[in-house]
């Protein structure tokens, strides 16, 4: 499949140790020594105490308001403030996930698990095995679990394959997407009670099972021994979109519309992490909104690397990747979410037939 008119257009040659070409794992070495001599990679563990701390000083707000207000329709804001905060405790998670809080990788773990089970609700560890073969192959066909077909599909080939109501859907899957994002908060729930449930391998099972469904279960007597039946449910379908649509506006920019390669793809460790990831522009206050994805390369070249080090990583390898000719993707994230949909919309063509009826259908046919 091709990249998007957005998307760098790449060439991959076999580079030849010792040739014309730097060996490309020296590439990569190069640039890792840089970041760590300027001490980069190191810890910066007061920085993750004070962001928990200021969330969990906004959800101590929430839970003040909640109670204030009762029965009150109002409720439906202290909702969207929580949809907000739990999102910011998976960031966290996540954070921990890759080893960017602690020296320690156990404290990392602890620390992970009680994040995503207990404050958010969803498996620890079914993440880290979906996140981890995403990072090790990033866009890759058959390897990367994050563009396997599910609701929206990233090939034309998966396109092609919709039926019925499906077929309908995908080929407006573009337009469809961040809607379809409020149910997203849903889908992850989902996923962490099938992984705990299931019969896979899960570490610490039972330490999942018991954190996830005594957070279930406490925050839905909390909701419903305070808010009548109907203000209850209003409350919590308000909570799940606005976390689902949060968690998927955070990570959709990341590397959907950027080159998808094949399974047998023969690229090196920086130009597959490189080219297949996008950042996004925006200051400090872009680094909070996205909790660090915003810098998606400097992410996947350095996984382990504490989000208030990106922005100066992010230099580096930037100036480096221009150095050595390698296309280095940002946008803002208008441009992004806009890069998307366009995106999709042209995979999902392959659906059949033409959705549109409006001139600019001409630039997505094929």
């Amino acid at each position: 499949m091709s990249a998007t008119s957005a998307s760098p257009v790449v060439t991959f040659t076999k580079t030849r140790p010792g040739g014309s070409r730097d060996n490309p794992t020296t590439e990569y070495s190069a640039l890792l020594r840089t970041v760590r001599d300027a001490g980069l990679l190191r810890r910066n563990t007061g920085f993750y105490w004070m962001v928990f701390g200021i969330v969990t000083l906004a959800l101590g707000g929430t839970v003040t308001g909640f109670v204030l207000l009762g029965d009150s329709w109002f409720q439906l804001l202290m909702a969207g403030a929580l949809g907000v905060i739990l999102t910011q405790y998976a960031f966290l998670a996540h954070e921990a996930s890759h080893r960017q809080v602690f020296e320690s990788g156990p404290m990392n773990d602890h620390a992970g698990r009680a994040l995503a089970n207990l404050f958010v609700g969803i498996s620890y560890s079914w993440w880290m095995t979906k996140h981890s073969r995403h990072h090790a192959s990033p866009n890759i066909l058959g390897k990367d679990p994050d563009i396997e077909r599910d609701f929206v599909s990233f090939t034309e080939e998966d396109a092609s394959r919709s039926r019925g109501l499906y077929a309908w859907a995908t080929k407006r899957q573009g337009y469809l997407f961040f809607p379809a994002l409020l149910l997203e908060g849903v889908n992850l729930h989902i996923h962490g009670f099938r992984t705990v449930f299931g019969r896979k391998k899960v570490d610490r099972r039972w330490v999942e099972l018991t954190m996830i469904l005594s957070r279930v279960g406490a925050y839905l007597a909390v909701i419903f021994l305070v808010l009548p039946v109907g203000l209850g449910f209003a409350f919590l379908g308000v909570q799940l979109a606005v976390f689902g649509l949060y968690m998927g506006a955070s990570f959709a920019p990341n590397h959907k519309g950027m080159p998808i390669l094949p399974h047998d793809a023969k690229v090196d460790f920086l130009r597959r992490q490189v080219l297949t990831s996008r950042n996004i522009r925006g200051g400090w206050l872009m680094d909070s909104f996205m909790g660090g994805l915003n810098y998606q390369i400097e992410h996947h070249l350095f996984p382990n690397m504490p989000r208030p080090h990106l922005a100066r990583a992010a230099e580096i390898a930037r100036e480096y990747c221009e150095t050595h000719r390698i296309a280095y993707t940002q946008t803002t994230i208008l441009e992004s979410y806009g890069i998307v949909i366009r995106y999709l919309n042209r995979v999902g063509l392959a659906a059949g037939g033409d959705p549109f009826d409006c001139p600019a259908a001409a630039q997505f046919g094929r």
